[in-house]
């Protein structure tokens, strides 16, 4: 195998072994997730990405490694919009604390598997027609422009979504509390609970967020390893991290402006390829970092008024 190969069969063992040690393990029971471990899982994640980063530098070289810190810090900070969505869900159907690590671990084991599946016909796409990355530079300059300009919704009716409407129409749901189960069986017949529609939720807003991150990460690298191993450890750090800042996620208000910056950039410099232009990886990431330092610098030094 070459060196790639090796790296992703790395990649393979440390995603598995510590999935099966989070859940096997650690977390075998509902419990709710203190900030302290919370906070070393965080870390830890952060850490191991960092570490995989410069064995990409050491075996792939400089540009792969920039390539790679750029999308794995974009898609950690496209992460924060979708934790807070998920805090709403949370707090629109009244799920207890000690559920939440379930629902995300199971939430994130999803997520790899649709971002895999996302980003394998991504990566045969941009092969076949190299166009389709301008598609995505216009997409992302869209997109950065129209989240420069929304306000977050704090109040949502979860009960208008469609993926709520769809899955209460096709599938049985029990008015019974959930235990901790995702179905259960009552009077001989097998029942979903409350808990899988938030599984539901939680799935389909990840899939809606992919449409955002997966065209910055082609945008950043066409390389279908670099920008799959970015963005699972970036989501793989994000349950860890949604108990780390959930107190204080409203705290970083200027964030969102920073992530519209950031996506407007990697629009950008992908589209001026056309004439030729071509910015470096390592000034990317230089660009990335400044940009979204800068916004989380502002929220604390302007913080939000109440």
């Amino acid at each position: 195998m070459d060196t790639q190969a090796n790296l992703f069969v790395l990649f393979g063992i440390i995603v598995v072994v510590f999935l099966i040690i989070d859940l096997g393990f650690f977390n075998r029971k509902n419990h709710v997730i203190e900030f302290k471990p919370a906070l070393f899982q965080s870390l830890f994640w952060i850490a191991i990405s960092c570490v995989f980063g410069f064995l990409v530098f050491l075996y792939l070289g400089r540009e792969s490694a920039a390539q790679f810190m750029s999308a794995y810090v974009t898609e950690k900070m496209l992460s924060f919009d979708n934790l807070l969505i998920i805090l709403l869900i949370f707090s629109y159907f009244k799920l207890e604390e000690k559920y939440h690590h379930r629902v995300l671990f199971y939430g994130i084991l999803g997520a790899i598997i649709f971002r895999g599946i996302f980003i394998g016909a991504g990566s045969y796409i941009v092969n076949q027609f190299h166009w389709v990355l301008y598609v995505f530079g216009v997409i992302l300059l869209y997109t950065g422009v129209k989240l420069f300009k929304d306000k977050k919704e704090e109040h949502v009716d979860f009960e208008k979504n469609k993926a709520v409407k769809l899955a209460r129409r096709f599938l049985p749901f029990t008015a019974n509390h959930h235990n901790g189960k995702f179905f259960v069986k009552e009077d001989g017949r097998f029942l979903f609970t409350s808990l899988f529609l938030v599984l539901i939720l939680i799935e389909t807003m990840d899939i809606v967020f992919a449409f955002d991150s997966i065209p910055a990460a082609f945008a950043i690298s066409q390389n279908a390893f670099i920008v799959f191993t970015s963005n699972i450890f970036a989501i793989l750090g994000m349950r860890s991290l949604f108990f780390v800042i959930e107190g204080v996620m409203h705290r970083f208000h200027h964030l969102q402006k920073g992530l519209s910056v950031v996506l407007v950039f990697i629009g950008a410099k992908m589209l001026i390829g056309i004439v030729g232009w071509h910015i470096s990886s390592l000034a990317s990431f230089g660009v990335i970092i400044f940009v979204l330092g800068l916004s989380l610098l502002a929220s604390l030094v302007w913080p939000k008024k109440f």
